[in-house]
């Protein structure tokens, strides 16, 4: 059977590294701005001048093409320079979350073998150099500690001592003519679903296919401003934000993390042509009172990604951005970023209703629980195939054998459903996914419909054990600002418009929901907590909850 596959593909890749890619634009546009922050703003050649100074003192430091080296930092300048600068002599980052702890550093520096660490002093109030200090004797393959904004141990360097040297261009040429496009880039740790997180390898080809890609979709130019408010320590910040503004020529917007506040205000103050966001990000700004005042008049595309876009969202981002693009983005760790995004023509349903197509020249198709490929129209697991799919994931062969298939191929996880004119609609991840009394049931459904109720702000459906049918639907629920949510009339009206076993047994009221820093809801973290007995994750102290009536 013919794999479904729409070609949005531009001539070709505009450079095969990231090396080249960020030489070409300090050539032809030195001056044009590139990093604009708070403190200062780069442009093209200042970033190309930094990078090239740190890849000299790396080099110096041992490392060198396949040697890893570890960042944590929140979205800056100098995250750009250091990934820059460590593509520059084939060295992958190792892509850290500020917002990880001991545990998490030591598991995945171990992991990956780490040669240095590059790490914010301080951030959010958590002594990052305390915790190095006591942890580098359980990190055998770190040579050097880096740290940002702040003085270190004994023995450890400064972000500018590191920086402030003279670039040697013969040592960053040899080590240069040792990249190849399939070289890891950036290994990126996925949060996975049981024991430890695993390391995805993304490659210089695969970052540049995915972003590429994604250019030709938006018809990004110089003349845009994207936000830089996704973790650029995610695929939605490096590939999605920082590699297609840079493949573009475009500006970056960079927030060191996301606050529905600072979004708004950066919208204004920088011309903001570009933006993008996960669901909660929107629903977030869009919500404050002052939102009203802000000029969004720059803004020209307003791109959806991370999760499920329901219509009443949609339609509040388009009476918010008058006359923006509205796109839906669809990617993973694993494909290196977006591989399927709205076309550039659809209407406001096929938007609601769809993730949109393939971008570039990748396929996608979905299949059976025996591997079968299915016919359009029929629902099963989503797969993506193209030079976008990261190389595996390090050291796990297993994993690799489960997720990367034969062919090419990569198995999503999620429940799709394939059109004939090649449009891709999510059903929902096949690990969200719960039965009722032998019925499959797709949060996403019931999250699209509760969503649109106008007390609702956010919302997160999961399944819980059962004694009678096995599974049944426990909706965690955000009330909209100055509104009161009544559980029991929200089951009401999901029972006049959901069929019954899709029917949730219980809604819980909440003041807020766990997000990862990319703004997604961690059902994860809601499933474990349902398991305690609790029925509000965030307060179990004042529960306030109702069980569906049958």
């Amino acid at each position: 059977m013919t794999e479904l596959c729409v070609d949005h593909s531009p001539s070709g890749y505009p450079a095969t590294t990231l090396a080249a890619a960020i030489d070409a634009q300090s050539r032809a546009r030195p001056g044009a701005p590139f990093l604009l922050t708070d403190a200062r703003d780069w442009t093209y050649a200042a970033v190309h001048e930094a990078s090239d100074r740190l890849a000299t003192t790396l080099l110096a430091a041992g490392a060198g093409r396949g040697d890893p080296i570890a960042i944590a930092a929140p979205n800056s300048a100098e995250w750009a320079v250091t990934w820059l600068a460590a593509a520059k002599i084939g060295a992958p980052v190792v892509a850290l979350n500020v917002v990880y702890r001991e545990r998490e550093f030591e598991y995945m520096i171990n992991q990956s073998g780490a040669r240095i660490v590059i790490c914010a002093a301080e951030h959010g109030g958590f002594d990052f150099v305390a915790m190095l200090d006591g942890l580098r004797n359980r990190l055998p393959s770190v040579r050097e500690f880096v740290f940002l904004g702040g003085a270190g141990f004994a023995g450890s360097r400064t972000w500018d001592d590191v920086s402030a040297g003279p670039a040697d261009q013969a040592a960053l040429r040899r080590a240069g003519e040792l990249i190849r496009p399939a070289d890891p880039v950036v290994i990126l740790y996925t949060s996975g679903t049981t024991g430890h997180p695993k390391g995805a390898l993304l490659t210089q080809a695969s970052i540049l296919a995915s972003a590429t890609a994604q250019v030709a979709n938006f018809g990004l130019t110089s003349d845009d401003v994207a936000m830089g408010q996704l973790p650029f320590n995610h695929v939605g910040g490096v590939t999605c934000t920082l590699t297609a503004a840079m493949l573009a020529g475009s500006a970056v917007a960079v927030i060191p993390s996301f606050h529905p506040k600072v979004a708004a205000r950066i919208i204004t103050e920088r011309r903001v042509s570009v933006f993008t966001g996960v669901p909660t990000m929107y629903a977030m700004m869009l919500g404050l009172p002052e939102f009203a005042e802000t000029d969004t008049s720059s803004v020209r595309l307003c791109v959806v990604g991370g999760a499920n876009l329901e219509p009443a969202l949609a339609d509040r981002i388009t009476g918010s951005f008058p006359g923006v693009r509205l796109a839906n983005l669809y990617g993973l760790s694993e494909t290196s970023g977006a591989c399927v995004i709205s076309a550039p023509d659809d209407d406001p349903r096929t938007l609601a209703e769809t993730v949109g197509v393939p971008i570039g020249e990748f396929a996608v198709r979905v299949v059976d629980d025996s591997g079968a490929i299915l016919a359009a129209g029929a629902e099963g697991e989503l797969q993506v195939s193209g030079e976008c799919l990261a190389a595996g994931y390090l050291a796990l062969p297993e994993e690799n054998d489960a997720v990367f298939r034969p062919g090419g191929w990569l198995a999503t996880g999620d429940m799709a459903v394939i059109r004939p004119d090649g449009h891709v609609e999510l059903r929902g991840r096949r690990k969200e996914m719960y039965v009722r009394g032998g019925y499959n049931v797709y949060p996403a459904e019931i999250e699209n419909f509760l969503a649109g109720q106008e007390s609702v702000a956010m919302c997160a459906v999961i399944g819980i054990p059962h004694p009678m049918f096995g599974e049944v639907g426990r909706v965690y629920v955000v009330a909209e600002p100055g509104r009161r949510v009544d559980p029991a009339d929200l089951i009401a009206r999901c029972r006049s418009q959901l069929a019954d076993y899709k029917v949730p047994e219980e809604i819980v009221v909440v003041d807020e929901l766990p997000l990862t820093p990319a703004g997604k809801i961690r059902k994860g973290v809601l499933r474990e907590l349902a398991g305690t007995g609790h029925p509000d994750p965030i307060a179990p102290a004042i529960p306030h909850s109702t069980r569906k009536q049958d």
